[in-house]
């Protein structure tokens, strides 16, 4: 038998991740344009609000993720003229082993949101058309972008705090 390698393949831990449950923890839809009796044509501007969230459980090696989304819909010409607001906070439990601890809080908030994503993304699409509205179908949303401009902030936000002090 012929060793190929120093054995660090071979002694790396193996990843394991399960998705325990997934659940809509909170969702609010408001038709404004319907609660306004407005009729006629609108050109809907919708911006989307992505908030990601991580905590560990009480069980061991396993945590909750959740992504909130803040969906806003105006009419294009007149962008003081709301349509729908919609809020909804999109939860996933998971039992993870195997990723090591500095590695942890980038697996949470990018790969963890990227598998509930799809099921959050139907959810939206549903509401929305149970609202009296075309399906709302999500773009994907680049998690790896969205953690990196976090830390980013974060780093930025020390910065300006340590420079901000006076003698």
């Amino acid at each position: 038998m012929a060793d190929t390698g120093n054995g660090a393949a071979a002694q790396a831990p193996q990843v394991q991740l399960n998705i325990q449950n997934q659940f809509v923890r909170d969702l609010s839809f408001e038709n404004i344009l319907a609660q306004k009796g407005a009729t006629g044509e609108v050109q809907p501007d919708v911006k989307v609000q992505v908030n990601l969230d991580a905590r560990k459980r009480e069980s061991e090696k396993q945590y909750e993720v959740s992504i909130k989304l803040n969906v806003e819909s105006v009419d294009k010409p007149n962008p003081d003229t709301k349509i729908f607001l919609m809020e909804v906070d999109y939860v996933g439990l998971f039992h993870i082993d195997g990723v090591p601890d500095e590695q942890l809080h980038p697996f949470l908030l990018i790969e963890c949101p990227r598998l509930l994503f799809p099921f959050l993304r139907r959810v939206v699409s549903d509401v929305t058309r149970d609202g009296g509205f075309p399906p709302l179908n999500l773009d994907n949303i680049d998690f790896m972008k969205l953690y990196r401009q976090e830390v980013a902030r974060r780093s930025a936000q020390q910065g300006e705090g340590e420079g901000a002090t006076t003698s």
